[in-house]
């Protein structure tokens, strides 16, 4: 069993003064819903102390950088906006790349998706032939949405997730994510989506860009052991996992994924790195 003194131990193994970068998951270690987890303020104030770069790169595809920004903001946690990396943005840039404007898509998600696959009218909204089903979460998602999406994919429309969360932590318990969405549609599709987020490259890789930092002196902070730690170990990232969010001491105990170290909480990275 996992305890308090194991928890040391493991802790110990990670020398934190080796970090000039942190790249932070959000919900479950900056917050949980509307809530700041405790710690967050002081952990921020070290970085900047300690000249150690960081951003943010989540999963969650509801909003856009910019309401995350205000969000966090609302919670007194500074975060602007373009160094927040968000699914939908990653998701983006992998379509861009592939398409030229005018390519049609199905979408089902929120404004944080919308947002970043319509805004400046590179993709066209369609619900005909699309070239591309793209599933975010969508907190008021509808079986006739769901169905379209589905016959979408049986007749040939490429079948994209821009997160596999199965579950995420709100205020009130842990959740379904986007990839209940995913299930559902792939037992519905007999199609597999191709997933653009953690524990993929891709918004590890913008994060590293972004901040300009050396991937060898990178730290990721998750609480998820099977996207942000299996993510940060794919992508060459040292990890640290906080047990605030949706992994638990148990379901390490029993995972093959294992972090470089772990923490109870943000206040004990934070002494930790002190």
């Amino acid at each position: 069993m996992l305890t308090a003194d194991s928890l040391h131990k493991e802790v110990l193994v990670l020398d934190l003064r080796n970090y000039s970068a942190a790249i932070f998951d959000m919900d479950g270690v900056l917050y949980r819903g509307k809530v700041p987890l405790p710690g967050v303020a002081d952990l921020l104030a070290l970085l900047d102390q300690r000249g150690v770069a960081y951003a943010c790169a989540t999963n969650n595809a509801t909003m856009t950088p910019e309401e995350f920004s205000e969000k966090l903001a609302v919670m007194g946690i500074a975060m602007p906006a373009e160094r927040i990396i968000t699914s939908p943005v990653a998701t983006r840039r992998y379509l861009e790349v592939r398409n030229p404007r005018g390519t049609s898509i199905y979408c089902i998600g929120m404004n944080g998706l919308r947002t970043a696959l319509f805004g400046d009218g590179y993709f066209v909204e369609d619900d005909t032939k699309p070239t591309y089903v793209v599933v975010g979460m969508d907190f008021q998602v509808t079986y006739p949405q769901l169905r379209r999406a589905a016959l979408h994919i049986r007749a040939g429309s490429t079948f994209i997730g821009t997160n596999p969360d199965t579950t995420f932590p709100a205020e009130d318990g842990i959740v379904p994510g986007c990839g209940a969405l995913l299930a559902l549609l792939r037992v519905g599709s007999e199609r597999e989506p191709y997933v653009i987020g953690k524990p993929g490259p891709a918004i590890f890789e913008a994060a590293i860009s972004i901040l300009g930092a050396d991937p060898a002196r990178t730290l990721t902070i998750g609480d998820r052991l099977d996207t942000d730690i299996a993510g940060a170990r794919a992508a060459g990232l040292a990890s640290a996992l906080v047990l605030t969010g949706v992994s638990t001491a148990e379901s390490l105990e029993q995972s093959d994924i294992q972090p470089d170290a772990v923490y109870a909480d943000l206040p004990a990275l934070t002494a930790a790195w002190r």
